[in-house]
């Protein structure tokens, strides 16, 4: 189920100014998984732990914004409700999961879903547990983008990661092989040679927030 715009305060703009819509990325949606109860955190859903004073789906979000992506939908799961009152996510699409225990691939079914019969050529996906990637490497897998065929990735290295720019051509047949927690990641490899992969080592460090020792990466 996907509810309109969330009704929240504003979201402070002095980390992370929101870019105009006009500026020619608004057909690129701003898809953030953030559904995960974080098993291996004790139960503690991801989207709720703390960064900067705020919720951590609240950075992810504003790190979208200062990207490029002038429209978000946020998949959310684990504790929704809480996330809901406690988050401030203005302008927001948000969307129900009630399969989020299944793993990320039900996330970006859900998400992908709630994306159908809107003007989007593409989505760009990101985690809500990588506060590592920030607005630099969002904006170089946006400048990616082709209209409607696109598959673009950040690369670390020369190895694939977030986000990942899914043209709507590839939004059916992604959700299809989107199972347990591997996401795309069975499709993107089938289509290796189609990726462009955007390097984003310089700008951007791509770890993941699972368990109680990977805290020390939040402020």
């Amino acid at each position: 189920m996907t509810h309109p715009e969330a009704q929240n305060p504003p979201l402070s703009t002095a980390r992370y100014p929101t870019p105009d819509p006009a500026a020619g990325r608004s057909e690129v949606v701003g898809l953030l998984l953030a559904a995960g109860g974080g098993r291996r955190l004790g139960g503690r859903p991801k989207a709720l732990l703390t960064h900067h004073g705020r919720p951590l789906v609240e950075h992810a979000v504003g790190v979208l914004r200062a990207g490029g992506c002038a429209r978000i939908h946020v998949v959310l799961g684990a504790e929704a409700a809480a996330v809901r009152a406690r988050a401030e996510l203005p302008g927001c699409v948000l969307v129900d999961n009630p399969d989020w225990a299944e793993g990320m691939g039900s996330s970006l079914r859900a998400g992908l879903e709630s994306l159908t019969g809107t003007d989007a050529d593409a989505a760009l996906v990101s985690l809500v547990d990588q506060p590592g990637i920030g607005p630099e490497a969002v904006a170089r897998v946006l400048a990616a983008c082709e209209p409607g065929g696109a598959l673009a990735a950040a690369a670390y290295d020369g190895r694939r990661g977030h986000p990942v720019l899914l043209g709507a051509a590839h939004w059916a047949a992604v959700a299809a092989t989107a199972t347990g927690d591997r996401g795309a990641r069975a499709y993107l490899k089938a289509h290796e040679e189609a990726i462009t992969l955007v390097e984003c080592g310089d700008v951007a460090r791509p770890y993941d927030i699972d368990t109680e020792a990977d805290l020390i990466h939040l402020e």
